[in-house]
Order: structure tokens, then C-alpha cells, then sequence
């Protein structure tokens, strides 16, 4: 809760700070945007009935048949324990990497204390993944993963050219993720709720009318992980997306591509790759592209290890022999 404070208030100090040097014309006309249709749809509800409810583009995108996985690959400069990348490639470069090794969406760390990224890096996804309409893979949705606390980022996001964005629970609380999320309707912008407990899962979906909930901030594994949104109470017509936030191992045994593999098990929707994404080994098969590939692949922990290589157990041949993982 302390940690949520602080970062909460260096957040506010710093959009501050942006609103004394003055707004981007494009951030302005999103502003503008978001006051007009507040004013004109002051009573806006923003639990939808069942009868108009549908998945948003990105719900959908990360929604796909049970015993499947998808993958949010995350972008950042600087890691949670290490301080900044040193070799860390430019979005122009990951940004297809992602999309050709098979992620479903691209997160951008927008907060240069925390990501060391700005929102320059997610207008720089967007318009690679744009370059690739028409293409197979086609783009991926661009999230803005920022510490969002006002309705101002909000603006940011939509006018750079982000599908979602992830609001934090444990930084801001409920009342101003319903807050938000009511502005991010009118935007058209959808909301990843983070969360890291059940009852603010539970929360999450009842009060604030998500339908995106990231289980983040947990230590343990994936049943720790998927404890938190087992078994929660979902309006009937409506359907609930469930992400789990992997977390990176300080070691080479690759035990993110295995959690993985037991999230997807356990019924999760899709996993959240940040950290893991740059370990940066010297394993030919710990590039960024190699561990999504390697987390959508169909085996399991009862049939291989990410590192084998012998090809040995079912599911092994079609992608550990191959990519080396």
C-alpha cells in the first residue's frame, strides 16, 4: 500500500510537470474529446447490459479456445532489479519481432522511471504495427501500460495511438479505476485491471465492470496465481479475460516458459512476459522472439523441460528440437 502511494504521488508531480510545458496538439484534441462527450453523456453507465456487451479488440484478441495461451510481450528500457537494459533493441526492431515470433499484443512500459519509456516508444509500436496491415501476422494492439492516475494519460494513450490500458488497483484503488474506466469508455480505450487478490478481482468485475483482469504482484507460481480469479461471480452475458503477470527468475533454467505452460493449464487466458522477455542469456534461445514462441508451444512440465533438446517426450519435437528451447 506504501509503494502504491509513492507511486501514485511521483506520478502526479511528474504530469504536473508535463501540464507546465504544455500539451501535444494531438493530446489536446483527445482532451477536448473527453470533456465534450463527458458533457454530453454526464449519466454514461459503465456497466453495459447484457444485451450490448461485447468483447472490445483486445479482449478478443487475447481470448482464444481453451487450452491456449496467448501473449502480451512487454516493452521497457530498464528491468525491475537491474536498472537498464544494456543492449536493449529499439522498438523499429522488436516491435516485428514480436509479431513475427507470435505475441498477441505489446505492452509499453510508458513511465521512464519505472520502464525507461516514454510515450514516444508506444507511438513508435503503433506505427510499426500499422506498417504491417495487410501482412500475416497482421499488427498487434499496442497497450499502454503506464502508472495511470489521472484521466490526462488517458488522453495520451488514445491521441498515441494505444488500444488499452492497464490500470493498477493497488496504486489507485477502486473508486478511481471505476473513475477512469469511464473515461477511458468514452475513449474508446479498453482497461486491463491489475489486480492482486481476489477480493479485488472480485472488485474488479462488480463494481468497476472489467472484463480484463491481470493477476499481478504475486510472488508464487501459477496456482497462486490463478487462486485469485477461480471461481469469481461474472454478470451472466459477459465474459472475463484473465491474464497472469509472469515475474523473472534470477537463474537460466527458463522456469518462465513453465509457468507459462501451468497458467495455460490451469484455464488462464493469457500471460504478461516483461522482465523475462530480457534476461539476455547466451543461449541462442533466450531472445525475446524465442521465449513467446517457446511459451505458446503446446507441451507441458509433465513432458519436457524448456531446456531440453533431445526432441524426447510428447509435444517435444514440434518446437524444442527446432528452437533449441
Amino acid at each position: 500500500m506504501a509503494l502504491g502511494v509513492l507511486a501514485r504521488k511521483a506520478k502526479e508531480a511528474s504530469l504536473r510537470e508535463y501540464v507546465k510545458g504544455g500539451l501535444e496538439d494531438s493530446v489536446r484534441a483527445k482532451v477536448d474529446e473527453l470533456k465534450k462527450a463527458a458533457s454530453t453523456d454526464s449519466n454514461l453507465d459503465p456497466h453495459p447490459t447484457d444485451a450490448d456487451w461485447t468483447a472490445g479488440p483486445v479482449q478478443a484478441a487475447l481470448t482464444k479456445r481453451k487450452g491456449t495461451i496467448t501473449i502480451v510481450a512487454e516493452y521497457k528500457r530498464k528491468l525491475d532489479q537491474s536498472g537498464f537494459i544494456d543492449e536493449v533493441f529499439s522498438p523499429e526492431i522488436l516491435s516485428p519481432s514480436f509479431r513475427e515470433f507470435g505475441a498477441t499484443a505489446v505492452a509499453v512500459m510508458a513511465d521512464d522511471r519505472v520502464g525507461g519509456c516514454t510515450y514516444a516508444d508506444v507511438e513508435e509500436f503503433v506505427q510499426e504495427q500499422q506498417g504491417a496491415r495487410g501482412d500475416m501476422p497482421g499488427p498487434l494492439p499496442v497497450i499502454s501500460s503506464d502508472i495511470i492516475v489521472d484521466e490526462l494519460q488517458l488522453c495520451q494513450s488514445a491521441a498515441y495511438g494505444a488500444e488499452a490500458v492497464v490500470l493498477m488497483a493497488g496504486v489507485i484503488g477502486m473508486d478511481k479505476c471505476k473513475e477512469l474506466k469511464t473515461y477511458a469508455d468514452l475513449l474508446r480505450l479498453e482497461c486491463i485491471v491489475a489486480v492482486s487478490s481476489k477480493e479485488e478481482a472480485q472488485q474488479a468485475i462488480s463494481d468497476v465492470g472489467a472484463t480484463l483482469i491481470m493477476v499481478s504482484g504475486i510472488e508464487g507460481g501459477a496456482d497462486e496465481k490463478y487462486a485469485v480469479v477461480d471461481g469469481l461471480d461474472v454478470p451472466e452475458g459477459k465474459q472475463v479475460c484473465t491474464i497472469a503477470n509472469i515475474l523473472a527468475r534470477d537463474n537460466k533454467a527458463l522456469e518462465e516458459v513453465e509457468e507459462a505452460w501451468m497458467c495455460r493449464d490451469r484455464g488462464f487466458n493469457a500471460v504478461w512476459l516483461g522482465d523475462a522477455l530480457y534476461k539476455s542469456g547466451s543461449d541462442s534461445g533466450e531472445h525475446p522472439g524465442a521465449i513467446i514462441n517457446s511459451c505458446k508451444a503446446k507441451s507441458s512440465v509433465k513432458w519436457a523441460s524448456p531446456k531440453a533438446r533431445s526432441g524426447k517426450g510428447e509435444g517435444a519435437r514440434e518446437y524444442l528440437g527446432d528452437l533449441m528451447m
